[in-house]
């Protein structure tokens, strides 16, 4: 099984990011064949600052490695090293309906956002389907707002197939329902365009006063309140065992509990998983030659593969 996902160096990761994409992403790593990849063409439709860029793409591969990823397990590598995928967008391009793009949600969300509607930001997934298909992908772990690419690069696929041959396989969107959606400080979808989200790897005292701020009913300690109607609890329960969640859930349910307390067991929850990472991280960013290495090699693998994959589209569309 091969596994393939991404993720936009476009600001600091945060506890959407990790529990949306990155925790499982790791945890598929020993379940198949990954490739993971820093998505930095995407995040130029929204990223026009190159230092900001460059940045952002060496927090990802920090952030990344401190969390996990095994390089000796998964090949990572930064999407603009592997330049195969660009020309296979362009032959993807060709066979793409416009009508299959002009349906996409994704598009329309982020120019009702206020982001500048680009022939890139329109295309963006067939570049997506370019990364997904040029490594042969079986699995793509994504949100549930990303399901719809995934369905997208199948319907290229297809199309391509049918036209010039079998040369793709068809991938399958795999998506965590526990977590598809993570709530920020102010209850919608934890995002940096809200400006609601907890950074993973940001300041220890941020961290704390933006959990303390996460918005709630107006319900008095002694109250009985529902657990699976409170923003605080949801990302409690992210961290927390089975038997920690079904007791922090009697607590609310039989009143005498205070949201500042379960803010407080968020927080200490939060300090004792990142904590430790974040020591992590700190000895990766004072080995910036291994981080390159890492990515090197990793580039090199998806070179290959992608090489293969554009040769054979190539010669059944009679460029070779």
């Amino acid at each position: 099984m091969r596994i393939l996902s991404g993720i936009q160096p476009s600001g600091r990761l945060h506890l959407g990011n990790y529990f949306g994409m990155m925790r499982p992403a790791i945890e598929l790593q020993e379940q198949g064949d990954a490739f993971y990849f820093i998505a930095n063409y995407h995040a130029l439709t929204t990223v026009s600052d190159a230092d900001a860029m460059r940045q952002g793409t060496l927090d990802v591969a920090l952030d990344f490695l401190a969390c996990g990823l095994d390089p000796s397990r998964t090949t990572f590598y930064r999407q603009s090293d592997v330049p195969e995928v660009t020309e296979l967008t362009w032959l993807l391009s060709v066979v793409t309906p416009m009508g299959l793009l002009e349906r996409c949600h994704s598009y329309k969300d982020k120019i009702a956002k206020g982001i500048a509607a680009s022939h890139g930001l329109f295309a963006y997934p067939v570049l997506m389907a370019a990364d997904i298909l040029a490594v042969q992908s079986d699995i793509v772990p994504v949100g549930r707002d990303q399901k719809q690419h995934v369905e997208v690069t199948r319907d290229i696929a297809i199309k391509f197939n049918n036209t010039y041959g079998e040369v793709f396989r068809l991938p399958e969107a795999r998506i965590r329902e526990d977590v598809a959606v993570v709530p920020g400080l102010d209850g919608q979808k934890m995002s940096k365009s809200y400006n609601n989200t907890i950074e993973i790897f940001g300041d220890p005292k941020e961290a704390r006063a933006r959990i303390m701020r996460i918005v709630t009913d107006s319900k008095g300690v002694a109250d009985p309140k529902d657990p699976d109607a409170c923003n605080v609890f949801a990302l409690y329960r992210l961290f927390a065992s089975a038997e920690e969640r079904e007791a922090m859930a009697a607590r609310y349910r039989a009143g005498g509990l205070g949201y500042g307390e379960v803010k407080k067991a968020l927080h200490e929850k939060f300090e004792a998983h990142f904590g430790p990472l974040r020591a992590r991280r700190a000895d990766l960013a004072a080995n910036l030659d291994f981080v390159e290495e890492v990515l090197r090699r990793g580039a090199e693998r998806a070179r290959a593969e992608a090489g293969a994959t554009l040769r054979r589209a190539r010669a059944a569309m009679g460029l070779e």
